[in-house]
């Protein structure tokens, strides 16, 4: 006999996906101060032997994150991505086919406050990459430091997260047989600094390291355009040559993190708070770039393919920006 279950009523909806999203914020700010806590909280209880074989365990596996991590799809598929998903919600968008055959090296833009779309696109299957990419893996790299963390890495290796460094990116990009996907948040941690509602500015004018590592191993370049993805935080002003802007470039120089001062709306009101604007996020994958392969590039190479790189990921926002109502004046700035 087939049971079947009442749909959830909206007010129910909107809680679960508001719930999913408090808990995906706070996890990215919190969780890791609770995870060093925790491992060293255990030293000092009866429980001291977890901490102990945690950090056996943590020394045999630490080159893992450097090694295409350790994804669980189980984790991927859960439940509570999808009700993320349906917040803002989030749409991922084809526009070529992807050949299983080869492994692809994505670029993404922008990084916006808290890289929201390029969580739930690729370290998820809530918005169904592997049934619009087929064959395809994906991997999304993030900064080193945060695998150094005990039990956060795991959990962050669970999702498809990787070490964002030249020896993890190689291990993916050259894997035998295809059907793998690294996709680089390029403008990192300091474009965060200019995402804020109708900002188009793109840290990508000198930002060639990526390009020279799909020449390397012959990797096509795939451009990836994520409308709405600055819409989600409002941020205090913090113009180029102000003294905010001044001491967060400093404050990212020592850390490896950049700190923007962003603020949205709350649990319970929509004033203020930590918690994103429900807006929609929408990123639309361009066509392979082609790239010949070559073990040392000149810099007039690496030149030549990163403004063609630049000339498809214009063309890929000017074909879908009138789609999201961006205005036709509007385009993007690289710096």
């Amino acid at each position: 006999m087939k049971v079947e279950f009442a749909p959830l009523s909206l007010p129910l909806q909107r809680r679960l996906q508001t719930a999913s999203v408090v808990q995906w914020v706070f996890s990215f700010l919190g969780l890791a101060q609770c995870c060093v806590a925790a491992f060293i909280a255990l030293f000092f209880t009866r429980f001291w032997l977890v901490s102990v074989l945690y950090a056996a365990w943590w020394f045999i596996d630490r080159e893992k994150p450097n090694q295409g991590g350790r994804k669980i799809n189980a984790l991927r598929k859960c439940i509570i991505w999808r009700y993320m998903r349906d917040y803002f919600p989030v749409t991922l968008v084809k526009t070529a086919e992807l050949d299983p055959r080869q492994n692809y090296l994505m670029g993404f833009h922008p990084h916006g406050v808290l890289a929201a779309g390029a969580f739930i696109n690729f370290c998820t299957e809530a918005s169904g990459f592997s049934t619009l990419f087929p064959g395809i893996t994906p991997h999304l790299m993030m900064l080193s430091l945060w695998f150094r963390i005990p039990f956060l890495r795991d959990y962050l290796m669970s999702g498809g997260l990787v070490s964002s460094s030249k020896e993890s990116a190689s291990y993916v990009l050259q894997k035998p047989g295809g059907g793998n996907m690294l996709a680089i948040i390029v403008g990192g941690a300091q474009e965060a600094l200019d995402a804020r509602p109708g900002s188009y500015t793109l840290l990508l004018k000198n930002r060639k390291g990526f390009v020279r590592l799909a020449i390397e191993h012959g990797t096509p370049l795939v451009p990836i355009f994520s409308f709405g993805e600055n819409d989600l935080y409002n941020q205090v002003r913090n113009p180029k040559g102000s003294w905010l802007r001044q001491l967060q470039h400093r404050l990212q120089q020592i850390m490896g993190i950049s700190l923007p001062l962003f603020h949205a709306r709350g649990v319970f009101q929509y004033s203020f708070g930590l918690i994103p604007y429900r807006r929609p996020i929408c990123s639309v994958v361009g066509k392979p770039i082609p790239v010949q392969r070559k073990h040392r590039p000149s810099e007039e190479e690496v030149d030549q393919v990163h403004q063609k790189y630049l000339n498809e990921l214009s063309k890929l926002f000017e074909e879908h920006k009138a789609k999201y109502n961006i205005p036709e004046d509007k385009h993007l700035e690289f710096i």
